[in-house]
């Protein structure tokens, strides 16, 4: 491979891999009963429109048939993807999810 192929597959494979990400983070929120589309907008605002987070939406299953995501699995999938802000949301949530625990 060389020069545009090389581009391309590494675009392609960043996407796929993106994708992926954006699914565990929408089947992280199914499994604690969360919107996923009202965490990304509010990390996100401008954003309202995005079409991955509709596809993976749609990719997920209820929690009873689900695996666990661990949040830590979660957040190093977000930070490597560089989705700082959304991770942080994430924290929120599991934060308010370890108060109401406790």
């Amino acid at each position: 491979m060389m020069g545009k192929e090389m581009d391309d597959f590494i675009i392609e494979s960043y996407q796929k891999e993106e994708k992926m990400m954006i699914l565990v983070f929408a089947q992280w929120c199914v499994n604690h009963e969360l919107d996923p589309k009202a965490l990304y907008l509010e990390a996100y605002p401008a954003q309202s429109e995005n079409q991955s987070l509709k596809e993976a939406i749609d990719l997920t299953v209820p929690k009873e048939e689900a695996g666990e995501v661990p949040d830590e699995t979660l957040l190093g999938v977000l930070t490597l993807f560089g989705n700082e802000d959304l991770a942080f949301i994430v924290t929120q949530e599991i934060e308010k999810r370890t108060k109401k625990q406790s």
